[in-house]
């Protein structure tokens, strides 16, 4: 056990953690966005995986990881495009839609990949860090938090950035509006419509981000289903937040740990089966959902379809 406190294992431990907690923040985030203007975004795992296999993909052929990014944003920008074409304008259920597609992009992410590189899984060249000076050479903390690639840090601005717009923008009380009254917003004049696709639409590029780094940082390469459940743990993150970006980063960051055990006790030299830890960030899921689940505030007209001039 003196493993569990020796430097080698926390360090392990914590950068493993921000490394796993990334594709979950972005997730969450895209996904309080959406939730903010009255769209519950449960395709998000399918957007997820669609930006990682296309991120992937993108980055394997162009050999530029940036690109992969973009490729990524692409790929969950066109499921989300679906999402808001069907849910939005034309106000199909939200929840059927959102399943639908999550499974159908399971299968369709299955198929290209096994059809493009049949049984082989080809890796990515490991991703440059952008080491922060002086903060890189604190024991423990340092490598852990101070030494990871720039869309690391770029996210964590993210949780700031949206935090600000929610506060202190005409888009945020917009996007408020459009969850809480839409009747009211359209009423002063603004397209409810357009600002809950804006909301749908940024949702899939968060998510598209944050499968691409998910499969071109944090795994280096592409498997079926590497998301493995993120883009659900994402919708908990956004419902427990009660619209605060930075809860979601701290929740994010929750969940990491949890994911980041295996391999931090493997480095440590602690044989437990792996299957007890992969169940732990699903464990605290239901911990925080019974502790903070009554009292989640969700947009009042969450899920529900806006028809202009209905009652």
């Amino acid at each position: 056990m003196t493993g569990l406190f020796s430097e080698v294992f926390l360090s392990a431990l914590l950068f493993g953690a921000i490394t796993a907690a990334i594709p979950l923040l972005l997730a969450g985030l895209g996904e309080q966005m959406s939730e903010k203007a009255g769209v519950l975004n449960i395709g998000i795992e399918g957007m997820m995986l669609a930006g990682a296999y296309l991120g992937f993909v993108g980055a394997f052929y162009s050999g530029s990881l940036w690109l992969g990014f973009l490729t990524g944003i692409a790929g969950g920008v066109a499921v989300a495009l679906i999402m808001a074409l069907l849910c939005v304008r034309i106000g199909l259920n939200q929840i059927v839609i959102g399943i639908a597609l999550t499974l159908g992009l399971e299968g369709l992410t299955a198929l290209l990949h096994h059809f493009q590189f049949s049984r082989s899984y080809p890796r990515l060249p490991a991703p440059n860090a952008t080491v922060i000076p002086l903060l890189s050479d604190i024991p423990v903390i340092g490598p852990a938090f101070f030494k990871h690639h720039l869309i690391v840090y770029l996210a964590v601005a993210l949780v700031f950035g949206m935090g600000y717009l929610y506060r202190r923008t005409q888009l945020g009380l917009n996007l408020q509006a459009a969850g809480d009254k839409p009747a009211a917003l359209d009423v002063a004049g603004i397209d409810v419509i357009r600002t809950r696709t804006i909301a749908v639409l940024s949702t899939g590029a968060l998510a598209g981000l944050g499968g691409a780094y998910l499969a071109n940082v944090g795994a280096g390469l592409f498997i079926p289903f590497i998301t493995n459940g993120a883009g659900f743990l994402g919708i908990v993150l956004a419902m427990l937040a009660r619209g605060r970006p930075i809860w979601v980063l701290f929740g994010a960051l929750l969940f990491g740990v949890c994911l980041s055990l295996t391999t931090a006790m493997q480095v440590a030299g602690i044989n437990i089966p792996t299957d007890i830890i992969q169940m732990l960030p699903f464990l605290a899921v239901m911990i925080m959902l019974v502790l903070f689940g009554r009292r989640a505030s969700l947009p009042a007209a969450l899920g529900i379809p806006y028809e202009r001039g209905a009652r």
